[in-house]
């Protein structure tokens, strides 16, 4: 290979690293990217309740499997790498697990809504998206599970 043709394959990836540095450089100018939206996703919490309609679901009690989506927007922490400039999503899953285990619901609906209600109150969040489900329902038929989903907006 002649020896011009190795070296404009430098210049090339040497003028892609200017326009990467242009791209990344000072921010304050008003022409820098702006920072990402963050959404946080939880899926598959298992969880043991004591929910249901009947008298003997709510006392045999059921697993159920929660998933949770969180639009928590602009994050601090696409910059910092702090977890204090995020949600942190283990919090978030014992605030999850103590709203479904704290008392008895009949539906999945208010579940999912006092999941979300709480998520809401308790994080800097813009919205919250609640899906639970029963894997394994008191059904007569066959089916793979059963489940609701709840979104709200802060």
């Amino acid at each position: 290979m002649p020896e011009d043709e190795g070296n404009s394959e430098f210049e090339e990836h040497d003028e892609l690293g200017e326009d990467l540095e242009e791209d990344l450089g000072d921010e304050d100018d008003g022409e820098g990217h702006p920072e990402p939206e963050v959404t946080i996703e939880i899926s598959g919490l298992s969880l043991y309740t004591h929910m249901g309609v009947s008298a003997a679901e709510r006392e045999v009690g059921q697993r159920l499997v929660i998933d949770i989506r969180m639009d928590v927007g602009e994050s601090d922490a696409t910059i910092t790498d702090r977890l204090d400039d995020t949600v942190d999503y283990g919090e978030v899953c014992n605030t999850v697990a103590l709203a479904a285990q704290a008392r008895s619901y009949k539906t999945l609906e208010r579940l999912c809504g006092a999941i979300a209600d709480r998520l809401i109150e308790d994080y800097e969040i813009h919205a919250v998206w609640i899906k639970a489900a029963k894997p394994e329902p008191p059904i007569p038929l066959a089916v793979g599970e059963v489940s609701v989903e709840v979104w709200r907006e802060a």
